[in-house]
């Protein structure tokens, strides 16, 4: 289980930075002091459209990398609009414009005599990588799959997709190799306490930064607005003047 001191930590270091202006690159201090927790939400039907936006956001190679086949715009959108919220479950991390900078998507099986069976996707934006939420959205994941009553987990990639294979074989699953594609899985325990506890504090961890981030972003913005309004005013003065 999560221990109290390391949600206080992080719950100090994510509140720290949100009223710092978004300049849109991190500073040398927020590097070098990462969140002990990474928060990541739950996501419903209502953020089908911003699914959608981050992964029309993929570049070519990394469409091909997620879902195995050079997906265009169309096919895209057709996935996101076929996500099945009541059967499976998506995850995201936001970034503090609230962009969805990486998701998850965990999906299980149809079949009754599979029914313990899940399968795991991820697609972090290129801006975002190098910071393990690959690797954490993995672990949010099988957390919510042992929940959920899954014994075995499946990752279904490409053989040159060296970064989801690394994350599957770093989490302990079994990586057979069949030409050009691959087949990870991962046993997993029962759900315990512990997983069940730490679950809900992520989850209340994750929407509490979700809602700091979404008052910070509206109070920046406002002053943007303010700066933009003062800025017009000066203008009209100055041609006044004239």
């Amino acid at each position: 289980m999560i221990a109290t001191k390391d949600w206080l930590k992080a719950s100090w270091y994510v509140s720290k930075g949100m009223l710092s202006p978004v300049t849109g690159r991190p500073s040398a201090e927020s590097r070098n002091q990462a969140p002990v927790m990474v928060p990541i939400r739950a996501l419903g039907p209502s953020y089908r459209e911003r699914i959608t936006q981050h992964l029309l956001q993929l570049e070519p190679a990394d469409r091909y990398l997620r879902f195995g086949y050079a997906a265009n715009d169309e096919q895209i959108r057709r996935y996101a609009e076929q996500l099945d919220f009541n059967r499976d479950e998506i995850f995201g991390i936001y970034n503090r414009r609230l962009e969805l900078i990486a998701m998850a998507h965990l999906a299980f099986s149809e079949h009754p005599e599979h029914k313990h069976c899940a399968e795991f996707g991820v697609s972090v934006l290129k801006q975002a990588r190098g910071r393990g939420f690959g690797a954490r959205l993995f672990e949010r994941a099988v957390m919510h799959a042992r929940n959920e009553g899954v014994n075995m987990v499946f990752i279904h990639a490409l053989s040159e997709n060296t970064a989801m294979l690394k994350i599957a074989r770093n989490a302990g699953a079994t990586v057979r190799r069949d030409g050009s594609e691959s087949e990870a899985y991962l046993q997993i325990p029962p759900a315990s306490l512990d997983t069940r506890m730490a679950e809900i504090v992520e989850q209340q961890f994750a929407e509490v930064d979700y809602q700091i981030k979404k008052q910070a972003k509206q109070f920046w913005d406002f002053l943007a607005s303010v700066q933009e309004v003062r800025s017009g005013v000066q203008h009209a003065r100055h041609q006044s003047a004239e």
